[in-house]
């Protein structure tokens, strides 16, 4: 998937990957996609709550080898 911007919060806990992708969301414009990767479980459902609340759209989230990777879609 194509995207304008990467954030890497790896290593990082709640509330920070969520923190980090609402100020580098902020960087980018209506329309940009923002890449994130986290390896905090708990970031799956706090990227689904955060896109909800923010009217973002999540576009996708994945999985793989204790790496979470989301595209999320600024409104």
């Amino acid at each position: 998937m194509n995207f304008d911007k990467e954030l890497d919060a790896s290593g990082l806990n709640c509330p920070l990957p969520i923190l980090r992708t609402k100020k580098a969301l902020a960087e980018l414009t209506a329309g940009q996609v923002l890449k994130v990767i986290a390896t905090d479980p708990g970031s799956v459902k706090d990227m689904q709550a955060f896109a909800k609340q923010t009217g973002n759209e999540l576009l996708s989230s994945a999985e793989a080898g204790g790496k979470y990777q989301f595209f999320m879609k600024k409104k």
